[in-house]
């Protein structure tokens, strides 16, 4: 069954997810460039380098308090960039953890300095519908629900459900009622864990 846009509004609200966000240096921190943003053909370069960058510096930070980092990621949505740090453990992270998390972490982003776009920085639990985009998340997820969204329709559909069987290099395989099915990287938008109700 497909979940619509009222439902996951409602997951969204009933769900529990750990979520603290405030912005980096007061409100928005001027761009040293002269705009806060403003882009070039290095745009998907740095991104990569922040995520990077930032994973390590997270790393000591949740180690100290029992978690680990399950994702890191830095995007453009409107006029804004976020920053946002998704983190995990088991039993799930409270709003205390986000909390922890964001203040050192935001102390070392100001010691650092690296990110040159004003940014909002987020940190937050991945959310039961968490998004799989590394292999470490697939690793972990073998054996389970997931939903796959293509990019351009197959078979009619751009939405396949199935249990999680493989993954090699960003292609993805999952057990359907009709048998295994393999999705080449090329081809997936997005794969996240299914919510059972």
């Amino acid at each position: 069954e497909r979940i619509s846009c009222w439902r996951k509004i409602v997951l969204d609200l009933y769900y529990y997810r750990c979520y603290y966000s405030y912005v980096n240096d007061l409100v928005m921190k001027v761009n040293r460039r002269g705009s806060p943003f403003c882009c070039d053909l290095g745009e998907a370069m740095g991104r990569k380098e922040y995520e990077s960058r930032t994973e390590e510096l997270l790393k000591p930070i949740v180690d100290s308090l029992g978690l680990r980092i399950y994702d890191v990621e830095y995007v453009k949505e409107g006029s804004d960039y976020y920053l946002r740090a998704y983190i995990d453990k088991d039993g799930g992270v409270t709003i205390d953890d986000c909390e922890a998390v964001s203040r050192a972490l935001n102390v070392k982003l100001d010691e650092e300095d690296y990110v040159k776009d004003a940014y909002i920085l987020e940190v937050s639990s991945p959310g039961l519908g968490r998004k799989l985009s590394r292999e470490r998340h697939f690793v972990q997820s073998m054996g389970e629900e997931i939903e796959i969204k293509t990019y351009k329709p197959i078979d009619n559909s751009k939405e396949f459900v199935g249990i999680l069987k493989g993954y090699n290099n960003g292609d993805v395989t999952i057990e359907t009622e009709d048998g295994d099915r393999t999705f080449v990287k090329d081809d997936i938008a997005g794969v996240r864990l299914t919510i059972d109700f």
